[in-house]
């Protein structure tokens, strides 16, 4: 269980069952899940399996503003790349609350003894790299990637932060991203 974090603004804690309304909302707004590698949520069972599948693969917290219900998430990856994602309501954009909550992850993920972390956003997504920017994250390299299960093409740019000395940049996407494309030149030929 991960600790509950606090910030001027914002409480980042798990979701709990009587936060379905906004697991919903956040899941199934068009607008928000644009840019992640998911359709939007058509009902609050498929949202809360969505949301049950990401506290699995990482430490999810849900983005709360102090006395409010959840506006958000924030996920970070259990394992290499420890990979750092979030999303946040329209309503609550622009306000560097994103920036606020994945700086206090990030704080508690190198108190933990991570040595560093990724993330990724989409170029037609840049608000999301302003973001990784205003965290410290600096830009390492794009790689592309059909987009499963939308089914598009994306190119990505890999962001990284290292929390030590001598960290090795991470190359899993780039390396994918390159066997990926081998594939599809063989089969054209």
């Amino acid at each position: 269980m991960r600790p509950v974090l606090e910030t001027p603004r914002l409480i980042l804690r798990p979701f709990a069952e009587e936060d379905a309304d906004a697991v919903f909302a956040v899941y199934s707004d068009r607008e928000t899940n644009t840019f992640l590698p998911w359709f939007p949520a058509e009902t609050k069972e498929e949202a809360a399996r969505l949301c049950a599948r990401h506290a699995e693969e990482s430490f999810s917290y849900a983005i709360c503003p102090r006395g409010g219900t959840p506006v958000g998430y924030v996920h970070l990856g259990k394992a290499a790349p420890y990979d750092l994602g979030y999303a946040l309501l329209p309503a609550f954009r622009g306000r560097g609350l994103a920036t606020e909550a994945c700086a206090a992850v990030m704080a508690q993920a190198r108190a933990d003894g991570l040595q560093y972390l990724t993330a990724t956003h989409d170029v037609n997504n840049p608000a999301s790299g302003r973001v990784m920017r205003r965290l410290g994250m600096t830009y390492r390299y794009p790689y592309e990637e059909l987009w499963q299960p939308k089914g598009v093409p994306v190119t990505f740019r890999l962001y990284q932060i290292d929390f030590a000395d001598g960290v090795p940049e991470y190359d899993g996407y780039r390396k994918t991203a390159c066997l990926t494309r081998l594939r599809a030149l063989r089969e054209a030929l």
